[in-house]
């Protein structure tokens, strides 16, 4: 996914200092309530999934349970949490701006915080993303994880669609012009991408907005205001533009106004705090540039590091092939997170494991103390999955995981076809490209040819070779055809 890009899962904690925890609620739901003092309760539901809180003058002065972003106490009825969703607790002013890279200008936020609550309104909280692909990743979830603590702490969240900008390209990271999508391609990948999103997000309190309400009716008059409010200087002074001016490389006009149509989304929403990941800084920045000259409040700045794939290297991204999808199976995403390097561990605890900042350094120190990184490893493993699919799916991609790796067998739930089913050319051949694409999850004729060509395909452990794309129906029957680690086709005669 392109474009503008902790709280904790059931092991939260962190609720207050000024409140003992009363203990986890009975199976029945009921709840455990304790006093601070005559103005201040801490209501406490089972799972920790929500805390209401009423502040007294003592918390908002030690801002315990982040009681300036808290509005006095205007929080969202409680929802129950379905299993396979995330649960949460209520972030504090410090968790707020836990594993951030940018927090702009400083002291910005608290002083945002601070007029909330003078106020009595929540602050508007705006992520922006361009749908230029279908799934989202961990790698997004950093960013989402984010907005959904502001979302926590009381405050209102604005995801923009950028259906207009995705039709420019962000040309933030990139050494050439992104191509463009048509607006079908967009409307899907909107769609999906907002589907998977609010499996962190609450979309009861989240604001969806696609900036084509806006973009896609400015005047010509009012484009013009807009780019007045910036020079080319100013807008070559970022590295991407800069790096490609001075080598030559062609940039597009509808490149150069990018930020600005970005910026333009701040003033549209009226946005206090805009969220985003480092490569998103700059833009970031223009939207606090331009708000002033629409008589608006410059936003706050936040941007949040951003994750490393499964190669623990490069970032994650859908086209290296180095991630792993939230709407993967529980088996896929386990194995892929026991793929990671073990020198990746801290920054997946950090960013990815949806823990608290004090519960990742637990484990980080954990790990620092000389425990064995396979176990370490594992309970990332299971943690991140539990996230997406419960606990009990967490296990069996364990169970899944020591079949395949340490038994070496085919996994029970591996999925099984007739021969018979199996569609063939005129010949009565079987095209293996095309097999692989069909049942195997493999995207396209030409990855099966690379997956081949790399010995990635395997017939009951053997090596299939890309010298011979077209089988007999009698040489699959009966066997298990596999593609790399973790996927599996029985072929029943």
């Amino acid at each position: 996914m392109a474009g503008r890009s902790q709280v904790g899962g059931s092991r939260g904690r962190g609720i207050a200092s000024c409140v003992s925890y009363a203990g986890r609620c009975n199976e029945q739901d009921a709840r455990n309530e304790e006093q601070h003092d005559d103005s201040c309760t801490v209501v406490l539901s089972s799972r920790v999934a929500h805390v209401r809180f009423v502040p007294c003058v003592i918390c908002i002065e030690s801002s315990c349970v982040s009681a300036f972003a808290r509005c006095m106490g205007r929080l969202p009825p409680r929802t129950k949490t379905p299993e396979g969703s995330m649960t949460f607790t209520t972030p504090t002013i410090s968790d707020l701006a836990a594993n951030t890279v940018d927090l702009l200008p400083a002291g910005g936020l608290e002083q945002k915080l601070a007029a909330s609550e003078k106020r009595g309104t929540p602050l508007r909280v705006k992520l922006g993303i361009d749908p230029t692909t279908a799934d989202i990743h961990l790698g997004h979830c950093v960013v989402l994880r984010k907005l959904r603590q502001f979302q926590d702490a009381g405050h209102h969240a604005v995801l923009i669609i950028g259906d207009y900008t995705a039709r420019v390209g962000d040309p933030s990271q990139r050494s050439k012009t992104r191509p463009m999508i048509s607006p079908e391609e967009i409307q899907h990948n909107a769609q999906t991408y907002q589907d998977q999103a609010f499996r962190i997000l609450d979309p009861e309190r989240t604001e969806v907005r696609w900036n084509g309400e806006w973009l896609g009716s400015m005047r010509p008059d009012e484009l013009f205001t807009l780019m007045s409010r910036s020079t080319l200087a100013r807008i070559l002074e970022r590295d991407d533009f800069s790096k490609r001016f001075g080598a030559g490389a062609p940039i597009s006009i509808l490149e150069l106004i990018y930020p600005l149509l970005q910026g333009y989304d701040s003033v549209a929403v009226n946005a206090d705090i805009e969220l985003g990941g480092t490569d998103q800084l700059y833009n970031l920045l223009m939207g606090r540039e331009v708000m002033p000259h629409y008589g608006l409040e410059s936003q706050i700045v936040m941007t949040v590091p951003i994750l490393a794939g499964t190669d623990g290297v490069q970032k994650m991204s859908k086209s290296l092939g180095n991630y792993i999808g939230v709407d993967e199976a529980p088996g896929d995403m386990f194995g892929k997170v026991m793929s990671i390097p073990d020198e990746a561990m801290p920054e997946y605890w950090r960013l990815a494991s949806g823990c608290t900042p004090a519960d990742a350094a637990l484990q980080i120190a954990e790990l620092e103390a000389g425990a064995h990184p396979n176990e370490v490893k594992r309970r990332l493993a299971r943690t991140i999955v539990a996230c997406f699919h419960g606990d009990g799916a967490a296990s069996a991609a364990e169970e899944r995981f020591d079949t395949m790796f340490r038994s070496h067998g085919v996994p029970d739930d591996a999925p099984t076809i007739a021969v018979a089913d199996i569609e063939c050319n005129e010949a009565g051949m079987v095209f293996v490209p095309a097999l692989l694409t069909a049942h195997l999850g493999v995207a396209s004729n030409g990855e099966a040819r690379r997956l081949l060509q790399g010995g990635g395909v395997k017939l009951d452990g053997e090596a299939m070779t890309a010298d011979r794309l077209e089988v007999t129906p009698a040489e699959l029957a009966g066997r298990v055809l596999q593609v790399g680690k973790r996927r599996f086709l029985r072929i029943e005669s």
